[in-house]
């Protein structure tokens, strides 16, 4: 016979896990289905987490959570194959809480949000694929799993089931995926002491650095970054998952690229590989996601495409924990009436648009496009190189050019139209204001 739940959530993530803890600690019974051998198994990003959502559902989360490091230094630096151009900011007050972001692994992270829902009354039910939905006429009733007598039947399924959802797919909510619109993840996680780490990125104790990269990809729409964790480091590349099949390369190439450039190489020399893995991330953002609802069933997190990839706002699992949280919160309103057809479930759009996942994903909607264009992945940087090198470069007995010669020759040689570099900076400043 069936299982029944008020409410099976698809997916031990963040999104899972912040569901599941909600509408546990409301009472409500509910079953987390994780297709890993224990959440976070299947699961991987870069590593830098920004937690502040949390202290909503796990006050003072910092005294608990599984963190590696607390980032008190972020760069942004733009690369071409041999300059790289960095703007470092540094700042005590993220050192404190209630903190801006942390460096964690995701195995570690995902466990012990799941432990919390656990804890709290929800079942966690890994190495369990969900195989389809249920259903009663048009209404989602629960899913099938790939158990023995695996069907869980539920009042209402929150679909957190990742990137390229089966289940949104199967309830018709969006099409297949344009792969213009995904990328993938590919890292690197490389041992060195904590105290080399320490000496080569100028910190102390738990005090942490995020460097995020633009040029680091040529030939592939894309980016890198570098984190540093307690006695790791995670480096790794983003590529656009259609223009990296269409380059004939394999992204481990470009992870090697990275780590002997010469702004990362030294920061990286004689680490010990430790993790290697691969994950796909949906980047496309507001216009690219899915009907969020149906009769029966709410999309959060990666399966609602929630990713935000917006040039120097990379963010994920904040995103994912308020959607999460927004789901619940919904879920338990629908119960109480019960009314959980579309809808009945209207309260979860509502919530996200007030909140800040749709409100920063609608202001930020035209940046990712931008990201990934030609001009700001391949001729950019190089423009941005090649500006710093000539003001720098003290070229006696010649007298200094001036910044306007300066200016013009580094757009001509990056082949940048001034009119292009304008329309792209009037969108940037727009999407920012």
């Amino acid at each position: 016979m069936a299982e029944r739940f008020d409410v099976v959530v698809v997916g031990a993530g963040p999104a899972g896990a912040a569901a599941g803890l909600v509408l546990a600690r409301a009472g409500r019974s509910v079953c987390i289905v994780e297709r890993g051998l224990f959440p976070g198994a299947k699961n991987v990003y870069g590593g830098v987490v920004y937690p502040r959502i949390l202290e909503s559902i796990v006050p003072r989360w910092w005294e608990e959570a599984p963190v590696q490091r607390f980032i008190t230094r972020r760069s942004t630096m733009v690369m071409t194959a041999t300059q790289a151009l960095t703007v470092d900011y540094r700042t005590a007050a993220w050192g404190s809480p209630p903190y801006n972001g942390v460096t964690a692994l995701r195995p570690e992270w995902d466990r012990w949000m799941a432990g919390h829902a656990e804890r709290a009354g929800a079942v966690v039910l890994c190495s369990t694929v969900a195989t389809g939905l249920l259903r009663d006429g048009a209404r989602v009733v629960g899913v099938r799993t790939d158990r023995a007598e695996g069907e869980l039947e539920a009042q209402l399924v929150v679909a957190c089931d990742g990137v390229n959802s089966f289940l949104a797919k199967e309830a018709g909510l969006y099409p297949e995926v344009d792969t213009d619109h995904v990328t993938l993840g590919v890292k690197e996680v490389l041992h060195l002491p904590k105290e080399e780490i320490d000496r080569r990125f100028a910190v102390t104790g738990r005090e942490g650095v995020d460097i995020e990269i633009l040029g680091a990809t040529r030939g592939v729409p894309g980016g890198g970054f570098l984190y540093t964790n307690y006695d790791t480091l995670s480096v790794g590349v983003i590529l656009q998952l259609s223009a990296l099949g269409r380059s004939g390369r394999r992204p481990e190439e470009f992870v090697a690229e990275l780590k002997e450039h010469p702004g990362i190489a030294p920061l990286v020399a004689e680490a010990e590989l430790k993790e290697y893995s691969a994950h796909l991330i949906p980047e496309g953002g507001y216009d690219t996601m899915p009907r969020l609802v149906t009769d029966g069933m709410l999309v959060a997190g990666d399966a609602a495409c929630m990713t935000l990839a917006a040039g120097i706002w990379l963010e994920g699992v904040n995103l994912a924990v308020g959607a999460g949280i927004a789901a619940a919160e919904t879920a338990i309103e629908a119960l109480g009436r019960g009314d959980v057809s579309a809808a009945g479930l209207a309260g979860y759009r509502r919530r996200l648009e007030s909140g800040f996942v749709l409100v920063n994903h609608a202001k930020l909607r035209s940046v990712p496009s931008l990201v990934l264009s030609d001009r700001m992945q391949f001729r950019y940087p190089g423009m941005m190189c090649a500006l710093a090198e000539a003001i720098f470069t003290v070229g006696d007995p010649e007298p200094k050019p001036g910044l306007r010669r300066i200016f013009r020759r580094a757009l001509s040689g990056a082949g940048v139209r001034l009119r292009h570099l304008l329309r792209d900076t009037l969108v940037a400043i727009r999407s920012f204001g």
